[in-house]
């Protein structure tokens, strides 16, 4: 299976979004896709086009000198031009500025692996220029549109252990060798150039931390004496790791209930195959004791791909009392409230706190099992 067969559900918005006036950003996690997506839609423009790699030290320093008579020469008579890994360049975003302001012929298309200087560098210089779109790895949503809804079905203990980064989808029997080399040195590599990590080791045992404690709460004082860092070095290691798009931070929900949570986080990765990379257990789910968290993180990040995939701004919450009553998840869209408990297990009984029923009267409780999952991933809804 070929990667560039795949549709994504991007390339139509991103299409529709060309030569407006504004720098078109791809941000998203290395090795999702961002530069197929960006090269099959300029090729489908038929126009050529210029290519600028962030990672190539003459385009860094060629790009970070360059005013708008060196960008003109530079560009010569290309009006499409495509910037992979545009975080790697310095001033980038007084760079893509000039090249809107002043060069409004020129439709420039920028990737970014990372959210670190590219958010920063762009922020100001590019207020009112830019189109922001996030590529996270294949979805449920694309793979059912790919091949069907049963076939992805069929796939979902797959997709719990190896994921969906794209190399890893179209390679069926390679998915060991392809995420181990995946969750090496490649998928931090944007972070193992910031001058604050100075110790790739620590980054390496806080993130097993991390992926064993995947679906509970994280302390970070017990997570520094555990990698045997500071809070603080935890705190900012985990930032970094959520800023290169790796893993991503819950919180716990309170509004009404005094025994609820107030300061509570849970850490979920962009990825369960990368998450098991990390660990290195690629045991089918018979053979392990981590299915439940699984399951959790599966049905989270495929929910936010689905809501971001509407145009949908959904907050992602999880619910606990200090007498440990919980709830997996709380969306809120809009002010409306809505609970997931998720259960790999289709017998298995649910019963939401009454706690929380008292609490949160108006709120849809739902149980997520793999026969309920697709009504919340965009297929109608399951009966029964």
């Amino acid at each position: 299976m070929e990667v560039g067969l795949i549709e994504r559900f991007l390339a139509k918005k991103i299409e529709t979004s060309l030569f407006k006036g504004k720098v078109l950003l791809i941000f998203g996690p290395r090795q999702v896709g961002k530069s197929t997506l960006a090269e099959n839609l300029l090729k489908k423009l038929g126009q050529p086009f210029f290519y600028l790699n962030g990672d190539e030290l003459d385009t860094r320093i060629e790009l970070s000198t360059s005013n708008s008579v060196r960008l003109k020469l530079l560009f010569g008579e290309h009006k499409l031009v495509f910037i992979d890994e545009a975080q790697r360049v310095p001033g980038i975003g007084l760079i893509l500025k000039i090249c809107v302001d002043q060069l409004k012929d020129v439709q420039v298309i920028a990737t970014g692996s990372s959210s670190f200087d590219l958010a920063n560098a762009l922020n100001e210089p590019l207020t009112g220029r830019k189109f922001e779109f996030f590529l996270y790895p294949l979805s449920f949503f694309e793979m059912v549109q790919h091949h069907g809804l049963l076939q992805e079905k069929r796939l979902l203990e797959h997709r719990l252990i190896f994921g969906y980064y794209p190399e890893i989808v179209t390679h069926l029997g390679e998915e060991t060798e392809r995420l181990k080399l995946l969750a090496g040195s490649y998928l931090y590599k944007d972070l193992l150039m910031l001058e604050q990590i100075k110790k790739p080791l620590i980054l390496e045992k806080l993130l097993k931390a991390l992926a064993l404690q995947l679906g509970s709460e994280v302390n970070y004082l017990e997570l520094g004496q555990l990698v045997g860092v500071d809070k603080n070095t935890i705190e900012k290691y985990i930032d970094l790791l959520e800023k290169a798009f790796v893993i991503f931070r819950v919180s716990a929900f309170n509004r009404n209930v005094r025994t609820e949570l107030k300061k509570g986080k849970k850490i979920y990765f962009f990825d369960c195959g990368i998450r098991n990379a990390i660990l290195g257990n690629f045991n089918p789910l018979a053979n392990r004791t981590d299915v439940g968290a699984l399951w959790e993180n599966y049905f989270l990040i495929e929910r936010m791909k689905c809501q971001a995939n509407r145009g949908v701004a959904a907050n992602f919450y999880f619910w606990r009392t200090t007498t440990q009553q919980e709830i997996d998840f709380i969306e809120e869209v809009d002010g409306n409230l809505c609970a997931f408990e998720c259960k790999w297990s289709t017998k298995a009984s649910v019963r939401f706190p009454s706690t929380f029923k008292n609490a949160y009267p108006n709120v849809e409780l739902k149980v997520i099992n793999p026969v309920t999952i697709e009504a919340e991933l965009g297929f109608g809804e399951h009966q029964g």
